[in-house]
């Protein structure tokens, strides 16, 4: 058997879920398995030590598709000119951290960190930033260089965690640029869960579905991240939200966060039912695509918008133009944000007093657990890596 010293409290043997391995700071611990974590048996990759310094900074990292991610050792960051060290308190999982790893995303390098969302304190500054953001708590607007074009991204846009190392790390360095001021009434792991899906949410309820009191709002496979969003973004302007899943369970808390009502997809005649209940839909927001397109198609009111921020089950096989044109419907595409709809997004978030709905918080060692729900669609709401 070989040893070990835990330097510092940061390190807290992997921090798997254990509390209280703070007291043994300045012991050595016996394992008999030293590269795996202590707690869960995770593979572990460490970094040799320089100058007999321990490293105290965890990072669960891809290097390998349809592979579990590691969890590694990593020397402490130091922030780049307009860059800081941001000290992650929590960070969020999206469905396109589960993409990544099945290698379904465009230009993957390896090795990588995931994680587009996170919340923590500024640690370190860099040259040419305001001393004023030392020890601030923070979010992280995780969509960079957008561009001058409030109307799209610019082709440097790019999503933090990929390429660039993302949050499921004990620090992360952000272009200043990039941070806000974390809402007051949200906790670490409420504003970890909020950037990437509130600010797609945002975009497309908003700027691009310019919805309004009154409207009729489907929202379609409610329990995803951007889904919860968008049903709390358009109940709270006084729009009537409905939604589908095809889970009762989901369907019920949909009507917790006061959906007027839902409804599930599998069943037939189900776009049919919705329209004899309540009407055409003026605004529609969807992320699957697929065969199901004919029913919003079919649902939307004269002049209705629907707009797409994903197709995960396709193109539709066709496309009926004829609806399309003769009641003059907008059909609009969405991907993230502006740096404006960032900050719009989180003045609207404090002025309603919206909570993000969340699912289940796992500590970072164990976010291939969380990986492995989100692949099952079991979440309702947002998952959380707890730091």
């Amino acid at each position: 058997m070989r040893g070990f010293t835990i330097s510092s409290p940061a390190v807290l043997a992997l921090n798997c879920s254990l509390s209280g391995l703070e007291s043994l700071a300045g012991t050595t611990i016996h394992v008999a398995r030293p590269d795996y974590c202590l707690c869960c048996m995770m593979q572990l990759s460490t970094i040799p030590p320089e100058d007999g310094k321990e490293l105290a900074v965890r990072a669960l990292t891809l290097h390998e598709l349809k592979a579990p991610l590691r969890l590694e050792e990593r020397r402490p960051l130091e922030p780049s000119e307009g860059q800081a060290v941001v000290r992650l308190r929590a960070a969020a999982l999206n469905r396109r951290d589960y993409w990544i790893t099945q290698g379904m995303y465009p230009g993957i390098r390896m090795p990588v960190i995931l994680g587009s969302d996170g919340a923590g304190i500024v640690a370190k500054t860099g040259v040419g930033v305001s001393p004023n953001w030392s020890a601030k708590e923070v979010i992280i607007n995780p969509g960079w260089d957008w561009g001058d074009n409030a109307a799209a991204q610019s082709g440097n846009f790019r999503i933090l965690g990929m390429p660039d190392d993302g949050t499921f790390a004990d620090e992360v360095s952000i272009p200043t640029t990039c941070l806000h001021r974390k809402p007051a009434h949200l906790n670490w792991h409420e504003s970890a869960a909020l950037p990437l899906g509130g600010l797609t949410a945002y975009r497309a309820v908003f700027a691009q579905g310019q919805v309004k009191a009154g409207d009729n709002v489907l929202v379609t496979g409610i329990g995803g991240g951007v889904a919860t969003f968008a049903l709390q973004f358009a109940k709270a302007t006084g729009a009537n939200v409905f939604v589908t899943s095809s889970s009762p369970d989901k369907l019920e808390r949909a009507r917790d966060l006061r959906a007027t009502a839902g409804y599930d997809y599998t069943a037939d005649g189900w776009a049919k039912q919705l329209q004899s209940d309540h009407g055409p839909m003026n605004l529609i927001i969807d992320s699957a695509g697929g065969d199901g397109y004919a029913c919003l198609i079919d649902l939307a009111a004269p002049g209705g918008r629907i707009v797409n921020y994903g197709a995960t089950t396709g193109p539709p096989k066709k496309l009926d133009l004829f609806k399309v044109f003769w009641n003059q419907l907008h059909l609009i595409g969405t991907t993230m944000g502006s740096p404006d709809d960032f900050a719009n997004m989180l003045a609207f978030i404090n002025d309603h007093q919206i909570h993000p709905a969340l699912d289940q918080v796992f500590p970072l060692a164990e976010g291939n657990a969380a990986l492995d729900r989100m692949r099952d669609s079991m979440q309702f709401g947002k998952m959380v890596l707890q730091m």
